[in-house]
């Protein structure tokens, strides 16, 4: 089958104190795991999309028979959502450049602002979801809530960062403290890998 766990560019520790090693491991190895086993399965009598990348994949929901279009959409947007997860999170995080910090603040006010609103859009995800800075087809930026592992290249927007706050995600070490776990997040955003995502769609 094309889809496969991706690897990761850090250790499972590279996060810490932020990020807890043992949760970095089962939500890569484990939960990122069974969303691609179940994906797999699901495409198994699916020959027409069984070769497609994810992407245009789940921008094709509409087109897989409906007796399977729940488990690629849970499955397949959970495969998407922790590839891209995995990518915007890194070690020794710098800041923001100053043309993306500019840009953030012609949309939000300033990059505080953005983080606030952020963060507040996280904290408001009932249960189990996803917040999304995200462009559309104008370029406009937005921060949107999405539930369970639903993805916004399925809206046809773009997402350039997004934090995972399923339990799963922070449960070890925050418990039930989502607000402590979202800003420790901040601190280990891959900027480089957002910007790139940004600028890359700007172009």
């Amino acid at each position: 089958m094309i889809h496969t766990l991706p690897k990761l560019n850090y250790s499972y520790d590279a996060l810490e104190p932020y990020i807890d090693a043992r949760t970095m491991e089962i939500h890569h190895t484990k939960h990122h795991q069974a969303y691609i086993d179940n994906l797999n399965k699901a495409l198994e009598d699916l020959i027409e999309f069984q070769n497609m990348e994810i992407i245009p994949l789940l921008k094709s929901l509409n087109e897989i028979p409906e007796s399977k279009r729940r488990t690629v959409r849970n499955h397949g947007g959970g495969h998407l959502n922790h590839t891209i997860f995995w990518e915007i999170m890194a070690p020794n995080s710098r800041r923001p450049s100053k043309e993306f910090i500019k840009d953030i603040g012609s949309a939000f006010g300033s990059l505080e602002n953005f983080l606030e609103e952020f963060k507040k859009t996280a904290l408001g995800v009932f249960g189990s979801g996803w917040a999304w800075l995200v462009l559309d087809e104008n370029k406009k930026l937005a921060i949107k809530p999405y539930p369970n592992q639903d993805n916004p290249y399925m809206e046809n927007l773009y997402p350039i960062v997004g934090i995972d706050v399923w339990e799963h995600a922070y449960y070890l070490k925050y418990q039930n403290r989502r607000a402590e776990y979202i800003d420790n997040w901040f601190k280990v955003i891959n900027w480089e890998e957002v910007e790139k995502r940004y600028f890359d769609f700007m172009k």
